[in-house]
């Protein structure tokens, strides 16, 4: 028996594991003043995406040498906009050898995680900020159930389904956010966020009974509500990615 049982206290922790839908800056070159000024205008274009969420630094098309990549000035710059960078994704040893030296956790690079998942074949977008593809376990049986929600999201609330599709028979209101490993189906307005594909599966796709979304995306590829009233808003429509951009298109009725 342990000591914590025989003295009655209480552990003050446990640790579970979580499934958590985080973005990817994938980072090609690093020069401190453009870095921000980019970082600035992807910012402006979902101010509310950006806000508070913890970020990965991908290093897998990085091509500047290690010598000029500063981490403290990509925390710090992440750090005044809002957002928290946690973590480095690929890179060398010099790189993850800096990375370490600035507190952040190292992650495997992307071909380490391909041999292990299969996405599916390729099906208007960011470039530079792309999600991560956490590593799952393969499913050889039955696919993944659907989770089914009877009732409307509301603003404020959350609704994830880590393995499958997610099948909403109600609206989603403005400020809700919904989240699959699969397709999402809206069988009414979709006027929150909605992120498909979140673990990198980009045969992915959004259906909804009405386009009225805050933000819609794919694999980590997102377009925010300015640019979905172009094509499809308030009509019935499907969102998939078509070599890497997001392509709305009509429902055809019975």
């Amino acid at each position: 028996m342990s000591e914590t049982a025989v003295s009655g206290v209480k552990q003050c922790f446990q640790l579970k594991s979580a499934s958590v839908s985080m973005t990817a800056l994938e980072l090609y070159f690093f020069d401190d003043e453009e870095f921000e000024s980019t970082l600035r205008d992807k910012i402006s274009q979902a101010p509310g995406f950006f806000k508070d969420i913890p970020l990965i630094v991908s290093l897998e098309k990085y091509e500047g040498l290690s010598s000029e990549l500063d981490f403290f000035k990509i925390i710090g710059t992440c750090r005044r906009h809002n957002i928290h960078v946690i973590g480095v994704r690929g890179g060398n040893d010099d790189q993850r050898r800096l990375a370490r030296g600035a507190s952040l956790a190292l992650l495997p690079g992307g071909n380490q995680r391909d041999r292990e998942i299969d996405t599916g074949p390729d099906t208007e977008t960011t470039e530079a900020i792309d999600s991560p593809t956490p590593p799952r376990v393969e499913n050889h049986g039955e696919p993944a159930p659907a989770r089914i929600i009877n009732q409307p999201v509301r603003s404020g609330q959350q609704v994830y389904a880590p393995d499958g599709d997610l099948i909403i028979l109600a609206p989603v209101q403005a400020g809700a956010e919904v989240l699959a490993a699969g397709n999402i189906h809206v069988y009414g307005p979709l006027r929150g966020r909605a992120l498909a594909g979140i673990h990198g599966a980009e045969h992915a796709r959004v259906f909804c009974q009405s386009l009225e979304a805050e933000l819609v995306s794919i694999a980590g590829h997102y377009k925010i509500s300015e640019d979905l009233q172009d094509n499809g808003w308030k009509t019935a429509v499907q969102i998939q990615l078509r070599e890497d951009l997001l392509v709305v298109t009509p429902l055809e009725k019975a």
